[in-house]
């Protein structure tokens, strides 16, 4: 099948969404299909107000077009609401052709976390964006319900997978210098630095060991300044991000408005037990609560999240697999009739 995958998210952003898109183009290609992407680094760009590592495309219209015509898709995909998303929607109704959408980010919260502006606002936009989908592809059914209650009718479960060859218990020769002497036991949390992540919760926390946030964005410098007993080792990558999460005694995941947490199967998968609030994302990854503690109280969570059984975490993530979350994804496509 001839797929067309339209994203705002992209390389070199490193988050949940772009691990999520980028994994099963890659599936899906090796299953013989063919997929073609329109992303930021095809345009000019701006960096977008208060998250300069987004780029806002400028005037993507045309060239939106052009790919439409040149690859002549038999299916189309949509997966964000920015300026590409916007403008492939446009097109697509205009010409008639059938999409999916899928939603990924809380942006109501996060905006109103930035603005102020209300959420009901900006739930109501999205409502009129993915409207007009055959289907939105969500993450949970935690956040199914939510939508529901905000009017959204046409949504479709689509979970995610966890790459288990790159993130895995390694023994201790293998882990990062820089934490082996730290004090234990060793509280991490790895994501997007930024005010929607609810980082302060956590380094807050009266926890006794150290304190490592791994990631970056536009909260990092101020939570350096305020917080210099935490140990801040900014984004890491590839087997050196890996050998991080592995080298943890339990993975804190303050944030109250992801749609899932892709971070916590990963953690999980490297046999580290997960502390997080009992919010949607973690109340679906965290089924079983022998691998991690759901808790108001986010120090009592990490602190009975390191009783956990790191053996346990570890079966736990082998359960999930991109093999199946592509394969949701394929079978939620619409196609284009000829």
């Amino acid at each position: 099948m001839r797929i067309l995958l339209v994203t705002d998210a992209w390389f070199p952003q490193i988050n949940g969404v772009v691990r999520t898109l980028s994994t099963v183009v890659e599936v899906l290609r090796a299953q013989g299909h063919e997929i073609a992407t329109i992303t930021p680094d095809q345009f000019r760009s701006i960096p977008c107000p208060s998250y300069a590592e987004i780029r806002l495309s400028l005037l993507p219209a045309r060239r939106i077009r052009k790919t439409f015509a040149e690859f002549a898709p038999e299916a189309i995909h949509i997966a964000t609401e920015g300026p590409l998303g916007t403008a492939a929607r446009r097109i697509c109704i205009k010409q008639g052709l059938p999409f999916t959408t899928s939603f990924h980010t809380k942006f109501p919260e996060y905006i109103h976390a930035r603005f102020r502006i209300p959420i009901a606002w900006t739930y109501a936009w999205l409502r009129r964006f993915h409207g007009k989908a055959e289907r939105m592809m969500v993450t949970t059914p935690t956040i199914e319900n939510e939508l529901g209650d905000w009017g959204f009718t046409n949504t479709a479960l689509w979970t995610r997978g966890v790459d288990t060859k790159l993130f895995r218990p390694r023994p201790e020769a293998d882990l990062p210098t820089q934490l082996r002497d730290l004090p234990k036991p060793l509280h991490l949390y790895i994501g997007r630095v930024a005010i929607e992540k609810n980082i302060g919760a956590f380094l807050d926390c009266d926890l006794a060991g150290s304190k490592i946030v791994v990631g970056d964005g536009p909260q990092l410098n101020e939570l350096k300044s305020r917080y210099p007993d935490v140990v801040f080792t900014g984004a890491k990558f590839g087997d050196d991000l890996a050998a991080h999460y592995a080298a943890a005694d339990v993975f804190v995941f303050p944030s109250r408005t992801d749609t899932f947490g892709l971070v916590l199967l990963e953690a999980l998968a490297s046999g580290v037990p997960v502390a997080a609030y009992p919010v949607p994302g973690p109340l679906d990854v965290i089924t079983d609560p022998s691998v991690g503690c759901l808790n108001e109280s986010l120090e009592d969570a990490a602190r009975t999240a390191l009783t956990h059984d790191r053996g346990r975490c570890r079966d736990f993530a082998l359960g999930f697999s991109w093999e199946r979350c592509a394969e949701l994804f394929l079978s939620y496509l619409e196609p284009i009739r000829a």
